[in-house]
């Protein structure tokens, strides 16, 4: 597909701002989605990733798309490709989010891009996210956004013969059911069918089940890091390589490397789907 990318290069540079305060009972919401416990306080420190659930845009539902995402052309750039996906990110941290405080997200578009790729056109988004607590700035995000077409049915099942992720020097198994798929969904205000409608995935979408949510995966990862090291990362980058599908079982592998650490998940034989990077 022919892209005006011109057109859609124009999108470069708007900004976007929002803002939520971070209640107690997201907190409970957030740790019951995730099997985990930690303070709840008001001004203890919040779970890390936890303003991915925050401050997201309230579209009415009138407004959204066919494939639960808000319709095209209003902050992001109205890429006229089927599929959209967050392809990865990378985070500094500088200050802790706490619980009760205001959180404020600025969101700048820094870059619009087109690829071809074995799969088609890809169009890449880049935003930078810029997130305040109380007033203090606490991280800097840079998130990627990919476009790109939906395969015919007939390329939809040609699975080929992936190499099955290694195994890394940690790992823990865990099972990914619809319940946690759909809570978090609503955790963060997300539509997009493809995490909780399978009807929907497999027909419109034609992936053979439910696609784990990138940032769900990214969160599994960050946390699993802060866990074995004893300490939240104050840099945490990730990147998708290939979607993974529920429900069903998930594998978190982590490896030290050096001063840092290399993590990644994958299913069971599966290859690795999403890897990260976690220092210190």
């Amino acid at each position: 597909m022919d892209l005006d990318i011109e057109r859609l290069k124009g999108w470069i540079g708007r900004e976007e701002a929002s803002g939520e305060a971070l209640t107690p009972a997201l907190v409970a919401r957030f740790n019951a989605t995730f099997d985990r416990t930690s303070p709840s306080e008001l001004g203890a420190i919040a779970p890390m990733l936890i303003h991915f659930c925050l401050g997201q845009p309230a579209v009415p539902t009138a407004d959204l798309g066919p494939d639960g995402h808000p319709a095209r052309g209003g902050f992001l750039p109205p890429v006229p490709l089927p599929r959209r996906m967050w392809a990865g990110g990378v985070l500094e941290v500088f200050e802790p989010i706490r619980i009760g405080g205001y959180v404020s997200r600025r969101s700048v578009i820094e870059d619009v891009s087109v690829k071809q790729g074995r799969s088609g056109t890809l169009c890449f988004v880049t935003l930078r996210h810029h997130v305040d607590c109380d007033g203090q700035h606490a991280l800097t995000e840079r998130q990627d956004i990919v476009y790109h077409d939906a395969p015919a049915p007939s390329e939809s099942d040609a699975s080929g013969t992936p190499h099955p992720a290694p195994e890394g020097a940690h790992r823990v198994q865990l099972t990914v059911a619809e319940p946690l798929l759909f809570r978090y969904s609503a955790l963060t205000f997300n539509g997009h069918r493809i995490h909780y409608d399978s009807p929907y995935a497999r027909t419109e979408e034609l992936y053979p089940g439910l696609v784990i949510h990138g940032p769900l995966q990214a969160t599994m990862l960050c946390q699993y890091a802060a866990n074995l090291r004893g300490a939240a990362p104050r840099h945490f980058s990730f990147r998708s390589l290939a979607p993974i599908f529920g429900p069903g079982e998930m594998i978190l592998h982590a490896t030290p490397n050096g001063d840092a650490w290399k993590l990644w998940t994958s299913q069971p034989h599966g290859p690795i789907s999403m890897e990260a990077t976690a220092e210190w």
